[in-house]
Parts: C-alpha cells; sequence; structure tokens
C-alpha cells in the first residue's frame, strides 16, 4: 500500500468536501463517520481512497492505494475537481512527497 496526505487551506473545509461528495458520489463509494468522509474509487478507475477530514482552517487529505500509479491517478481526481471547486477562492492542494 501506497499513502500519501495533503491540506487544502480554508476556512470552508466543509462546504468544499461537501460539494466533492456531491459529484463523486454517483461514481463512487462514499462513507461518513463523525469526523471525517473516506471516498473510495470503483476498481475500474483505479483502486484507492481518501479519507478527508474537514478542520477549521483547512481541509486533511490522507490517501492510499495499493499501487503508485493508482496513487497518482487517486490525487489527481480530488485534486482536479477541489482547485476546480476553490478557483474563485484561489485554492490549491498541497501533497506531501
Amino acid at each position: 500500500m501506497v499513502r500519501t496526505h495533503a491540506e487544502m487551506n480554508t476556512d470552508r473545509a466543509q462546504r468544499y468536501l461537501k460539494q466533492l461528495v456531491s459529484h463523486l458520489q454517483p461514481h463512487c463509494t462514499v462513507e461518513h463517520d463523525a469526523e471525517s468522509t473516506r471516498i473510495t474509487l470503483p476498481p475500474d478507475h483505479g483502486s484507492g481512497r481518501c479519507v478527508l477530514t474537514p478542520l477549521p482552517d483547512r481541509l486533511d487529505i490522507a490517501a492510499e492505494a495499493a499501487r503508485e500509479d493508482d496513487l497518482t491517478h487517486l490525487q489527481h481526481v480530488i485534486t482536479s475537481h477541489l482547485e476546480r471547486f476553490g478557483k474563485r477562492d484561489g485554492l490549491g492542494v498541497s501533497w506531501e512527497s
């Protein structure tokens, strides 16, 4: 399993998470608990999952996949959507290496 972590600095993390879930839910498995949301890509879109946790000053994202190329694809999916949603606010997702 390969893993990575990212943050998106925003004081509206819950809003962006809700928008991401709304957009991806028809294509992915989405599970919620009291603190976070887990999004799992379907096998035909590369395996991988991420746990997104909204915090007062950021959206915390932990991602994992079985293979490096699946992780790269998952990062692209999450990043491209969140950055598009947050374009007006100049938001970016910063992944750790």
